[in-house]
């Protein structure tokens, strides 16, 4: 087996498929895209000499509800954590998310709850391909905005914030648009359109805790800039996100389109935008002292 190209030369050629569109996925990528269907299993040179059997076990199969699917997602977050995965700070904000709509599906809150269920699976089984891929070695089939994630995971450099802003960017600037279009969105396409807006409640309710637990990890700053500013942090959070997922909406009516120059444009755009994103995110790292005085930030204890 051989190692892992480095994240540098990885992180070109995804850029450059991001750029293009094309990517060299296995032969059965595009049904696994559309499907959630698993993937074949690695073999020789693509296999990867690093990958944690118990991250490739939780990931190979495809959820096949939400309980499976949240019960997984945590089950590989506690994974993540055990062994000082970094990735385990975004799967933390986004296993509670998931728990969250749910309890709200099962409660009765959404108007087509059968619909919320399979965009729900269609949602996490597009992270779940992109980590099992990753970790098995096949970096060249998993999405940019994903590579640059796990990457800044794998360096250990980035800012926590940075860690699970570009797990967020990835998940609903890329992967949303494109499970929406595995659940699909023309049959009822307003009733559907309004379940998909009233996520943001959920996102809205656990802004705070999300906060918390974040500053609990070696990143009590991030409590201190949110005394300073009050709800602005939280009301930016929440704009900010609301117009991705609307954003992600419009993308997915797009790829959906009669018109097969305005799918392919949607489809460019998804990768280039997300991608674009995910630099910006990882930005700091351009400048040595700023990202150094972040960091300081970030650690430093209101109360010492």
């Amino acid at each position: 087996m051989q190692p892992r190209a480095a994240p540098g030369s990885r992180r070109r050629r995804a850029l450059r498929a991001a750029a293009t569109h094309v990517r060299t996925p296995t032969p059965t990528g595009d049904r696994v895209a559309r499907t959630g269907d698993d993937d074949a299993p690695p073999s020789g040179d693509d296999a990867a000499g690093s990958a944690d059997p118990e991250v490739v076990a939780l990931t190979a199969d495809a959820y096949v509800d939400v309980a499976d699917a949240h019960d997984r997602l945590v089950a590989l977050r506690d994974r993540f954590a055990a062994t000082g995965d970094r990735r385990e700070t975004f799967l933390s904000v986004y296993a509670r998310m998931t728990g969250a709509v749910a309890d709200r599906v099962d409660r009765g809150e959404f108007a087509d709850a059968e619909w919320v269920r399979a965009y729900l699976v269609a949602f996490a089984n597009h992270y779940r391909r992109a980590v099992h891929r990753y970790e098995t070695g096949r970096v060249d089939a998993v999405p940019a905005p994903w590579v640059l994630a796990f990457d800044a995971a794998r360096a250990e450099r980035c800012l926590v914030a940075q860690d699970a802003a570009l797990g967020v960017n990835a998940h609903i600037n890329y992967d949303l648009s494109l499970a929406l279009v595995d659940a699909g969105i023309d049959a009822d396409r307003r009733t559907r359109r309004a379940d998909h807006d009233a996520v943001i409640d959920v996102i809205h309710a656990l802004v705070d805790d999300t906060q918390d637990a974040l500053a609990a990890r070696d990143a009590p700053g991030i409590a201190a800039v949110d005394d300073h500013l009050g709800r602005v942090d939280e009301w930016l959070t929440v704009v900010t996100i609301d117009e991705c997922r609307s954003s992600a909406w419009r993308t997915a009516v797009a790829m959906t389109s009669r018109f097969s120059a305005r799918r392919r444009f949607a489809r460019w755009w998804n990768a280039a935008t997300a991608t674009g994103a995910a630099h910006l995110i990882h930005g700091t790292h351009a400048n040595h002292r700023l990202h150094d005085a972040l960091a300081d930030l970030e650690r430093a204890d209101a109360n010492d």
